[in-house]
């Protein structure tokens, strides 16, 4: 289909966009420790510039330096400004728009540094009888007038549109939510006066940039789960008064930090796509204002249709755009099939951006995320045959690279489809997109003319008549069953047959093991048996799930009742209980049913090694085969092995 109104130009002020498309700001620890613009960060940006994007905003931008933590972008001194003026120039030779997201932390700040940690009013430190004190008059001026300092040099920097952060309980919004601000002075009490610090920020940037210079502002739809927190009639009227002091666009999100509405600000695929849409179109129609919809848009049929409905009148396309940086290009050339899609797993993105160990985010869907330069496509000038042991998204990614390097890859599968694992996993409730883009992922690879060979295990006779030059053994991994007492009786199975459905489970089911396939299984038959019970050996169930997956899955089992006993271990399985030991004593837990989720290990390949190895053929071992783990680490290992063959 053609997406016209997705694709069509649209002017603010003195700025016209190309399209409707919006890259938003979005964490990526490519900043080095002293808050400039890498080289790496350019790439990611001009690889979705390239890709057809029609405005690429920065991550956060702190405008006052004592409250900016290091791996942040910075731009509250003059020597920021080539760094960002690089950034500027090479998104515009790239064809695209560039805008700089200016930020204060607030109490985010906390997360990085224990200094500048600057709140609307008096907050206690939880556990402690200390207290962060609220701004001063003195500092809420300062941080003003930084606001509008910033807002210079972001033009001198050559940014074609700025975007005030007034979202996610960074300080300005701190200062708007009477859920945060507890201020009795000019600053706190009625909508008014909660308004006021940001309508100095806005107009302080308003004043330091030209007339047809427009000005984006990131606001929530609403507070969820925050006592007295703001609703969306007082967000409608503040941004009413947004508008008459120089607002012109309204970016829309939802979700704060210090609740477990974190789950909507990178909301992972338990959400419902579009999810925060209709709060969008609600102020659209409200205010009057030009307005963005944000939350979970992925597809470019979606995006058509909330803009052709009049909804919004621009969309964020942030994470499926780190999926696949040529999203835009292909919805406009109708090669809608060829996208990868974002799968809301949350992996590479939020957990890898959380996660101490993990220098920089990634992505599941496309482990090329951040290392844009290194990993552009060689073509070969000696072209391969490679034979591919499994089907799955590690033996698939790996299949597609190589046929777009030149090589010959041929994929053998032992079952009779394509997709693996990932695809018993969109079985699991709410992760239905993870079956599709694995089915997807198997049709592009048969689009690409990649020799798939099914019902055909690798053995060393295949290996033998197929005569590779290199093979890379993507063969995955298998439940661990383990050395129970009772583990062989009829009405114990795994978690894989479960959501595969070669079994069922009914009545009283008991789950061995509480890690996320665990939970999933237990989510899975939550409708289908008359009670569920969860054994865990560690102190807390859903330990392996990333934060945002953890607060929906462990939603969703309150919400069943679904029972939990966790330093638990279960010691034997009898015909109509399990026996399980906790704290020394031992406990039997009635059941029907009993299924065995307490993870996986790699699939035996030593044949494969020794054939390989015996004819000094070069062999890798990639994902779960290596080593049972997440898909993150399975793409990642299958884009780096094609490229360097």
């Amino acid at each position: 289909m053609a997406f016209d109104n997705l694709f069509n130009p649209i002017k603010i002020r003195g700025m016209e966009l190309k399209n409707r498309v919006v890259f938003p700001a979005m964490g990526t620890k490519m900043p080095g420790d002293n808050k400039y613009v890498t080289k790496q960060l350019i790439d990611y940006h001009v690889a979705r510039a390239l890709g057809g994007n029609g405005l690429n905003f920065t991550e956060v931008c702190g405008v006052h330096g004592p409250s900016t933590p290091k791996g942040f972008l910075g731009i509250y001194d003059d020597k920021y400004i080539p760094g960002l003026k690089k950034l500027t120039d090479a998104i515009h030779a790239a064809g695209g728009k560039s805008g700089v997201q200016l930020w204060q932390g607030g109490m985010a700040v906390a997360s990085f540094q224990k200094e500048g940690i600057i709140l609307s009013s008096d907050t206690p430190i939880t556990g402690t009888d200390s207290i962060i004190p609220g701004a001063s008059i003195e500092l809420i001026k300062e941080i003003v007038e930084a606001f509008g300092t910033a807002a210079k040099r972001a033009v001198q920097a050559g940014f074609d549109c700025i975007e005030f952060h007034a979202g996610h309980n960074y300080l300005p919004h701190s200062f708007l939510s009477s859920a945060f601000n507890k201020r009795t002075d000019e600053y706190g009490g009625s909508l008014e006066n909660r308004a006021r610090f940001l309508l100095e920020c806005i107009k302080s940037i308003r004043n330091n940039i030209p007339e047809d210079m427009p000005l984006f502002m990131r606001i929530v739809a609403q507070d969820d789960c925050l006592e007295n927190g703001l609703t969306i009639e007082e967000t409608i009227e503040f941004c009413k008064l947004a508008k008459k002091a120089g607002v012109d666009v309204l970016d829309v999100s939802r979700g704060n930090f210090s609740s477990s509405a974190i789950k909507y600000e990178v909301p992972p695929v338990d959400l419902p796509r579009s999810f925060n849409v209709s709060n969008a179109h609600r102020i659209k129609k409200e205010t009057g204002m030009i307005t963005i919809a944000v939350g979970r848009i992925n597809d470019p049929t979606q995006a058509e249709e909330i803009v052709e409905n009049g909804k919004a009148d621009m969309v964020v396309i942030g994470r499926g755009q780190l999926a696949d940086p040529e999203f835009c290009n292909k919805a406009l050339s109708g090669n809608v099939d060829d996208i990868v899609r974002c799968v809301g797993c949350n992996q590479g993105c939020f957990d890898g951006y959380v996660s101490p160990e993990v220098p920089y985010i990634t992505c599941l869907r496309n482990p090329a995320l951040g290392r844009e330069a290194e990993y552009t496509l060689v073509k070969t000038d000696s072209p391969k045959k490679v034979l591919i042991a499994g089907g799955g998204v590690a033996g698939l990614e790996a299949a597609i690279i190589l046929k777009h390097r030149g090589h010959n890859p041929i994929l053998c599968e032992t079952s009779t489809s394509l997709g693996g694992q990932f695809v018993i996993a969109g079985a699991a409730p709410r992760k239905e997109e993870l079956k599709e883009s694995a089915i997807a992922m198997g049709e592009m690879a048969k689009r690409e003319g990649i020799e798939i060979k099914l019902s055909t295990p690798v053995t060393p006779e295949v290996i033998k008549k197929v005569n590779p030059h290199e093979v890379i053994v993507a063969i995955g991994s298998e439940p661990i069953k383990p050395n129970i007492p009772g583990i062989n009786l009829s009405h114990v199975t795994n978690s894989h047959d479960i959501l595969a459905g070669n079994t069922a489970a009914s009545g009283n089911v008991v789950v061995i093991g509480g890690g996320l396939v665990g939970l999933e299984v237990a989510e899975y038959l939550a409708e289908k048996a008359n009670s569920i019970t969860v054994v865990e050996m560690l102190p807390q169930v859903a330990k392996d799930l990333g934060n945002l997956r953890k607060i929906c899955v462990m939603e969703s089992m309150y919400k069943s009742n679904v029972n939990a006993i966790t330093n638990a271990k279960c010691v034997e399985i009898k015909e109509d209980s399990v026996v399980v030991e906790k704290n020394g004593d031992l406990e039997e837990v009635p059941c029907n049913s009993v299924i065995i989720a307490i993870g996986a290990k790699s699939r035996n390949c030593d044949d494969i090694k020794a054939y390989c190895e015996e004819n000094k053929i070069p062999y890798y071992i990639i994902g779960d085969a290596l080593r049972a783990r997440r898909a993150l680490n399975a793409t990642a290992e299958a884009a780096e092995v094609a490229r360097k063959i």
